[in-house]
């Protein structure tokens, strides 16, 4: 259960909308060690970009982990239910929110280096709080996956985050961890 500050900051968000975001910060920490901005695609995906401004506004995803890091391909973060550092990470991946799923925003971005993507389950419209970074573009998930933003500064860092083991990239040990997740304008 969310405690009641995350809850009405959650809420706080929601309805103040993300009309002047265009952007996020994330400090990451860990064998990766900076700052990452994102400039969030409004135009291309206002859905996921007002769940994604809501979650960094009210704190969610501060201290999330980067569970699923394949090398070549992409980082994963954003489970603000399972994927708090400090947590049991066995669930890590496998959460969202407590808001509803949003349906999918599919464009014409592909995706390329830097490109920010909604994680999703089997279902086109199963998105909530889970993103991906891309390390290397990754066509295939073309028409597939909701593109949200592009790195524009700390692509470096993003490259730098400890990759994971096996097919699914389940990171062993200890994860990066995005400390702070910021909205900028």
């Amino acid at each position: 259960m969310r405690s009641l500050s995350y809850t009405g900051g959650l809420l706080a968000a929601l309805i103040a909308g993300p009309a002047l975001a265009t952007g996020i910060q994330i400090e990451v920490a860990g064998e990766a060690n900076g700052t990452v901005t994102i400039d969030l695609l409004e135009d291309v995906a206002p859905k996921h970009v007002a769940r994604i401004t809501a979650l960094a506004e009210a704190g969610a995803y501060d201290n999330i982990v980067f569970h699923r890091v394949i090398d070549g391909f992409m980082a994963q973060t954003g489970d603000v239910q399972f994927g708090k550092m400090g947590d049991d990470m066995r669930q890590a991946g496998r959460g969202g929110s407590e808001m509803p799923d949003i349906e999918a925003e599919f464009s014409d971005v592909p995706f390329d280096k830097g490109v920010v993507g909604m994680a999703r389950a089997q279902s086109p419209d199963s998105a909530n709080s889970q993103f991906f970074i891309m390390f290397d573009q990754g066509y295939f998930l073309n028409g597939q996956y909701t593109v949200v933003g592009k790195v524009t500064g700390g692509q470096d860092i993003v490259d730098a985050i400890k990759r994971g083991t096996g097919p699914n990239g389940a990171v062993v040990g200890q994860p990066d961890v995005m400390q702070t997740v910021t909205v900028i304008d």
